[in-house]
């Protein structure tokens, strides 16, 4: 969209934060997200200091047609977080955390990222379901449904949303609750971010810990198809304490030797835990066994490494019904050829809690027992990219006939705005309903959109 017309220098007036344009110290820095493929130059990022600072660029935005994108954690492969022209509203620097370890709550501006909202929540003993890289921005994990080490017992983090607060297309300020703007705290939950920018949000929280049981255990690229059978065991059986993901992955020493891995978390009992993964713990000959137990903590930072800021990413995502030994034996037959270094195919258990919401109860619709299928091409030598792409989308089109018709919307990539549809299921009439009421205009487009 056009932004010649607009007189940044008064949007600046009228901000406790900066506005920064190209050129400007720190502008190629905030402009930057996690995924080092996305490289947009907005026209404007206003770095706002608070919730006025949000709404007076909202409405700056509305005034003169400027493509809004916003900004919390940066973490999205997909990069909605920054546009092409227009105003990036940065939430970065809103980092304010608030708990009550009385009520069990804690409210965290849409800055925080799960690291920092972990840190203050466990000072108590308490926590919510969080991502399992902790540099993720708690509002996209959030506003997405939110998969996490805890979700058998306590559901997906949305689930534990309380309220959220919420500067709608034209400037208002929301509060979004069970019992206020209902319709809005219903799409909140799952719809991403088509509805305003939230800028602030209240969860439930829970005792846990402080130390739980979990870790990385890794087996020879050659048993592969031993270890995922054996996942597929652990899972059928699993308890609600137990979340266990699985993949094939390179090990993390450099050396390019290919691993089939299973990364457990269970948040009961540490004599639970371990009997637990016990059978996981005693299975073939593993390369290297990190499970044991740890601070809940460091278990949503044991991933931050293999993901690091900056690396060039391509994803492609869906839902499986079931891990079949079709299934199986295709992602090791892909896996064979990734050209990605830091690349992997990925598997993640999602069952308990999660499964005991009805599918309208949130805007959230995939609530029976599946397998969030992750194919993730990662690297950073830029001279492969082409490569590495081409394997992603070959992997993809050879897992298709096994794939239910689903998908988990934070994982779709900026090529699949086509699937949206496969994010919401069933409950996407009611969301453009509510869509229609708080951004007729469709203002807030850069997400998995639903279009008015």
């Amino acid at each position: 969209m056009a932004s010649k017309g607009a007189d940044f220098g008064r949007l600046a007036e009228g901000l406790l934060g900066k506005v920064l344009r190209p050129g400007d110290p720190g502008y190629d820095d905030a402009r930057r997200v996690h995924n080092g493929m996305i490289d947009r130059r907005p026209a404007a990022i206003a770095r706002c200091a608070g919730v006025a600072d949000v709404a007076a660029a909202v409405r700056f935005a509305g005034e003169h047609g400027l493509e809004v994108a916003v900004r919390g954690g940066g973490h999205n492969v997909a990069g909605r977080s920054v546009c092409e022209g227009g105003l990036m509203i940065d939430l970065a620097g809103m980092k304010g955390i608030w708990v009550d370890p009385e009520a069990r709550t804690a409210r965290a501006q849409a800055g925080v990222v799960w690291g920092e909202l972990n840190r203050e929540t466990m000072l108590h003993g308490l926590a919510t379901t969080g991502g399992a890289i902790s540099s993720t921005g708690i509002a996209g994990l959030t506003l997405g449904g939110g998969i996490g080490y805890l979700m058998g017992t306590l559901g997906l983090t949305i689930d534990n949303l309380l309220s959220a607060e919420v500067v709608a297309a034209d400037g208002r300020v929301l509060r979004a609750a069970a019992d206020e703007n209902e319709d809005l705290f219903w799409a909140l939950r799952g719809g991403g971010g088509n509805f305003g920018v939230v800028t602030s949000f209240e969860y439930r929280l829970h005792p846990v810990g402080p130390e739980v049981t979990g870790g990385v255990i890794a087996w020879p690229y050659a048993a592969a198809r031993d270890v995922l059978r054996h996942f597929r065991e652990l899972t059928a059986s699993a308890p609600d304490e137990l979340t266990a993901f699985a993949g094939l992955l390179f090990a993390p020493d450099g050396s390019g030797a290919r691993l089939a891995a299973i990364i457990p978390g269970h948040s009961g009992p540490l004599e639970a835990g371990a009997k637990a993964l016990a059978a996981t713990k005693g299975f073939g000959k593993p390369v290297m066994d990190a499970v044991g137990p740890m601070p809940y903590e460091a278990l949503n930072m044991m991933l931050d490494a293999g993901w690091p800021r900056g690396a060039l990413n391509y994803w492609k995502t869906s839902l499986l019904a079931e891990l079949s030994d079709g299934v199986i034996d295709t992602m090791i037959e892909r896996f064979a050829s990734c050209p990605a270094p830091l690349g992997g195919v990925l598997i993640e258990h999602v069952h308990g809690a999660v499964t005991r919401v009805a599918p309208d109860a949130t805007a959230f619709a995939h609530r029976a027992e599946f397998y969030n299928f992750l194919i993730a091409a990662q690297w950073t030598d830029p001279s492969i990219s082409d490569a590495c792409v081409a394997w992603a989308r070959e992997t993809h089109a050879a897992m298709e006939p096994y794939y239910a018709a689903a998908a988990y919307m934070n994982y779709l990539g900026d090529d699949e705005g086509k699937r949206s549809p496969a994010a919401y299921g069933g409950n996407l009439e009611r969301l453009r309903e509510v869509k229609r009421r708080y951004d007729p205009g469709n203002v807030f487009h850069l997400n998995q959109n639903i279009a008015p």
